[in-house]
């Protein structure tokens, strides 16, 4: 197991802790929870997907005119856009 994985898991265990106080670190629990089950279960495996991971709200922004370039050049792809931070989920919903 890397590095980052151990950090990872120890920053999970963490957010769980602080779950039961913080709405945030909640979001944070509740939104990771089961998300490549739900992935699997919404995006069809034939399709052609570009998966966007942001950061936060910022990099998102940063990232969002590539993003719109490539749905309007590629319609037919399936962008998935996916978050670490939930404050930055719900604005670019």
């Amino acid at each position: 197991m890397g590095i980052y994985n151990i950090g990872m898991w120890l920053y999970e265990q963490g957010v769980a802790l602080a779950a039961h106080r913080n709405t945030k670190a909640r979001q944070w629990r509740d939104g990771r929870r089961d998300i490549f089950k739900r992935m699997a279960e919404t995006i069809d495996p034939s399709a052609t997907v570009v998966w966007v991971h942001a950061a936060s709200l910022g990099e998102f922004e940063q990232g969002r005119p590539m993003i719109e370039k490539l749905r309007a050049d590629h319609p037919e792809y399936r962008v998935v856009l996916t978050f670490f931070s939930p404050s930055g989920y719900r604005p670019a919903r």
